[in-house]
């Protein structure tokens, strides 16, 4: 069941919800306890939807299980994506964590099940 910070509270003009691998693909990179998440969509017309709704304060509530203390978000207009880097979530770093893949890429695909708003009704 989606959280809270996974969805997106629709509009009277607002489409249909999907989930954000729907519309976008992501890398990710990880240094000590910090993340580094690329997020870039996979046709143009999607990218402002994405802007509007893969935002700081989501993405902070996303990862917040996890100790995330701080969201930052770098748009890259030209390549249609942004850069999230998320503080203090990967609960010591990938060396001194106890708990198993706890890092970049297993946590990209939890950014990825963000549910998204797109289209008209």
């Amino acid at each position: 069941m989606p959280t809270e910070a996974n969805r997106v509270m629709p509009s009277a003009a607002a489409g249909r919800e999907v989930p954000l691998h729907r519309l976008a693909h992501a890398r990710a990179g990880d240094k000590g306890d910090r993340l580094n998440l690329a997020l870039f969509a996979y046709e143009p017309q999607h990218y402002q939807a994405l802007v509007a709704q893969v935002t700081e304060e989501r993405v902070l509530a996303l990862f917040a299980h996890r100790g995330a203390s701080r969201v930052r978000r770098y748009l890259m207009p030209g390549l249609c994506g942004m850069n999230l880097v998320i503080d203090d979530v990967l609960q010591g770093g990938v060396n001194g964590a106890l708990n198993l893949d706890g890092h970049g890429k297993t946590l990209s695909f939890l950014l990825l099940g963000m549910s998204v708003m797109i289209g008209k009704a």
